[in-house]
């Protein structure tokens, strides 16, 4: 079975727990260290999707960088309770391009 965690303020991740998701508090006095390190070590210890809030994953770009082009762990950007800032539905929309070859999801004008 596949495991899959949560990474983020508790505000936002708290109630993915009930889901059956492991949730990974990230402190607000460094988040770019740990973050960066949580990252990490989740993927190595076999974590095949990874959710970050939008606003973490901000602070950490070159850290899910290293990760798109690999298969395993799919790192995947949601909104946080702070809001939508749409840099998750720009990362799926980079993902399909980059799978499809054009943008299927909007279309070119």
């Amino acid at each position: 079975m596949y495991k899959a965690a949560v990474m983020g303020d508790w505000d936002s991740i708290y109630g993915f727990s009930a889901l059956g998701l492991d949730t990974f508090r990230v402190e607000a006095d460094d988040p770019e260290t740990d973050a960066a390190d949580l990252l990490k070590r989740l993927s190595q210890n076999h974590y095949e999707i990874i959710y970050i809030t939008e606003s973490l994953a901000k602070r950490i770009p070159e850290e899910i960088d290293r990760f798109r082009l690999q298969l395993s762990p799919a790192v995947i950007l949601i909104p946080g309770i702070s809001g939508n800032t749409g840099d998750g539905l720009n990362a799926v929309k980079k993902s399909v391009e980059q799978a499809v070859g054009s943008d299927i999801i909007f279309g070119k004008d």
